[in-house]
């Protein structure tokens, strides 16, 4: 592969990384971009804490490529900073203490974002089919579930 300079879209705004079409997103984020809140967890789609929106729809930055990537708009936990929904969020998880060692909370974040922005009224068994996909090792999941619900209903 012959690494190359890639022009992306990373919160709403033009960045340059370099790498290799193959490379994975999480590294030019976290590496070349400073923003260290998408996290690598297991580099296998199975965790969650890398996830992050592409044109709006959540993706594992893992295994999504810097090739993946090219004209499409990629939104971090950073990103989002001043949005209601996600100030909301996080507000949520502070009073629930949600974020036990917080590894994978901005993952968790991103997934919960994205699942209240698509709809409201989530039920609890629903949101945690939904968030399936997201490993929590210290078994904050309860806590995440119930700031997750309070910040739909607040809504």
């Amino acid at each position: 592969m012959i690494s190359q300079t890639w022009h992306i879209i990373v919160n709403d705004r033009p960045a340059r990384v370099t790498g290799d079409a193959d490379d994975p997103l999480v590294f030019a984020l976290r590496n070349e971009l400073g923003l260290v809140a998408t996290r690598l967890g297991c580099g296998l789609e199975q965790c969650g804490a890398c996830r992050v929106q592409i044109d709006g729809e959540l993706a594992w930055s893992c295994t999504t490529t810097l090739g993946d990537v090219k004209g499409r708009q990629v939104t971090t936990l950073e990103g989002l900073a001043d949005d209601p929904l996600m100030t909301a969020l996080r507000e949520a998880f502070a009073r629930r203490n949600a974020a036990q060692c917080g590894y994978c909370t901005s993952g968790v974040l991103m997934a919960a974002h994205t699942l209240l922005v698509g709809r409201r009224g989530w039920t609890r068994g629903e949101l945690a089919d939904a968030l399936e996909g997201q490993l929590c090792r210290c078994g904050a999941q309860h806590r995440m579930l119930a700031a997750i619900l309070a910040a739909d209903a607040d809504g």
